[in-house]
């Protein structure tokens, strides 16, 4: 079982356009959808759709259409009753594949929600495999949301005489800086470069998406004693994993791109499937790479089947100094 934690999610509402979007003028869209949305309940069901267990732990109000959303998808979710209604995205995707994204907020999440929240997680990830973080924080959820989650979490399962379950976080800024902070220590970060760059305070993101010689170095960085291993996706490039002294690198395969969204959710999803079968971390990787390319290449924020995940299309690359660029 993996359980999935989304403080913040959304309905994702995606519109198709023929043509290149026009700021100011009036264009006509040729499709559109609206999927259950926010990063851990994509992951949960990516998860399903490669038939692994994994639930979806939200707030929602009672009767929150994304709440209707999930169980018309059959998908598994425990909703922490909150006042406010979940946020719509809106993500607008032209015949490039150029993808343009508007994020509301969220409601408002005080401190009795939050508890709330951090209880049903931790119950919900008793005797589980892993426990993922994932998304945004919400308005009002203080920057150290994550840690009371994870601490909560190793305490239920201390109480109830089973394994933690492993910790995996897809956040950025605050969030993820207070992850990392001295005994805290996780097992996986999920950053992009953008995110990379920001956590490790280098400028150069340009210089992390045209290689991935500069993203391993960074991951390198972050001490070993604080996260156990880091899966950094650089779009098109592909994605590097570093997991103690050894790392990876696995460029994506060519894709028609359709959509985005949800693809880095995607890619953690298949790193945890291959992670919970039992697969060496270059496999992971390899997976997690195809998982991201499947996704990209259907509508919206879709998420694939394991038939359309092929990692054999995936050519991994072991790291061990000399940089990737330099290799004939």
């Amino acid at each position: 079982m993996i359980v999935t934690l989304t403080a913040n999610p959304s309905l994702d509402r995606t519109v198709e356009l023929a043509e290149a979007l026009e700021p100011g003028a009036v264009q006509r869209a040729t499709s559109t959808r609206q999927d259950p949305g926010g990063k851990g309940v994509n992951v949960t069901r990516a998860l399903r759709a490669s038939g692994i267990e994994s639930i979806a732990v939200l707030p929602a109000p009672a009767g929150d259409p994304l709440l209707a959303a999930l169980d018309a998808e059959g998908v598994l979710h425990r909703a922490v009753p909150i006042d406010g209604a979940v946020r719509t995205n809106l993500t607008i995707v032209d015949a490039a594949g150029v993808t343009t994204k508007v994020n509301e907020p969220g409601p408002d999440l005080d401190e009795a929600a939050q508890a709330r929240v951090i209880a049903e997680t931790a119950e919900a990830s008793v005797g589980a495999d892993w426990l993922v973080l994932a998304g945004s924080l919400p308005p009002g959820a203080p920057d150290d949301f994550y840690v009371r989650v994870v601490e909560a979490a190793r305490l239920a399962a201390e109480r109830a005489g089973v394994a933690a379950p492993r910790v995996a976080a897809d956040t950025s800024g605050p969030a993820l800086a207070a992850l990392l902070e001295p005994g805290v220590r996780i097992d996986l970060i999920k950053p992009n470069a953008e995110e990379l760059a920001e956590l490790t305070g280098s400028s150069d993101e340009a210089a992390l998406e045209a290689g991935p010689d500069e993203a391993i170095a960074l991951a390198r960085s972050i001490p070993a004693d604080r996260v156990r291993a880091s899966l950094v996706t650089l779009g098109a490039m592909g994605a590097a994993l570093v997991d103690g002294d050894h790392a990876w690198f696995a460029r994506a395969p060519r894709v028609v791109p359709r959509s985005t969204v949800g693809a880095g959710d995607c890619s953690l999803a298949g790193f945890l499937v291959a992670s919970v079968e039992g697969a060496s971390p270059a496999d992971a990787l390899a997976r997690a790479v195809a998982s991201g390319a499947a996704a990209v290449a259907l509508p919206g924020s879709a998420v694939p089947t394991r038939d359309q995940v092929d990692p054999a299309r995936v050519a991994v690359i072991e790291v061990a100094g000399l940089p990737v660029g330099d290799r004939q």
